[in-house]
């Protein structure tokens, strides 16, 4: 349900900022409204309480946006909260900001690898996904994970490109399983 949730009022908000050609400010303000509620969990408590009257949400919502972001998003903060759709407003503009990605072509890519890369081994990668997707630019996060023993493992969207030297030892020790039970049948 709240993924649902989030698709059809961020689905929304793009249409909105296409339609307004103002999809680089939205984008941007929205952004900065996320990090403010990231760092201000509370205020989506506040907000999602059952117990708090609506009028006293909206209130908070006008004081903190208004003449801090576009009217535009100020308003469809206070369209989500008059809903009672606040617990998912990291969700509705999260799912906002990826829409707007893939509309400006921007992939957004994660790398595991079982050392820190090198700033020119990230260049390279980098350079590599540009030439083989559609992306105009990428959006590079890297993590290590000691537990991959070498390789890499590259997630975009819901593509994976396992090259690691775990998933090798995992793929030849089930091979060898089969030889030994295919083995084992055939001298019965």
């Amino acid at each position: 349900m709240a993924k649902l949730v989030s698709k059809v009022y961020g689905e929304a908000l793009f249409e909105l900022a296409l339609e307004k050609q103002s999809v680089d400010t939205l984008f941007e303000e929205v952004l900065l409204v996320r990090e403010a509620l990231a760092e201000n969990k509370e205020m989506i408590q506040m907000l999602a309480h059952p117990q708090i009257a609506r009028e006293e949400k909206l209130s908070v919502v006008e004081t903190i946006f208004r003449g801090r972001v576009s009217d535009d998003l100020t308003g469809f903060l206070l369209l989500i909260v008059d809903k009672g759709r606040a617990g998912e407003l990291d969700a509705v503009l999260g799912y906002f900001l990826s829409k707007v990605k893939e509309y400006k072509k921007i992939g957004v890519v994660k790398v595991t690898s079982a050392v820190e890369l090198s700033a020119e081994q990230k260049k390279s990668v980098e350079e590599k996904l540009l030439a083989t997707t559609d992306y105009a630019t990428v959006e590079m996060h890297y993590k290590v994970d000691a537990a991959l023993i070498g390789g890499l493992i590259i997630r975009i969207g819901d593509r994976v490109v396992d090259s690691s030297i775990r998933t090798k030892l995992q793929q030849l020790e089930k091979q060898l399983q089969k030889i030994q039970i295919s083995e084992i049948n055939q001298t019965k």
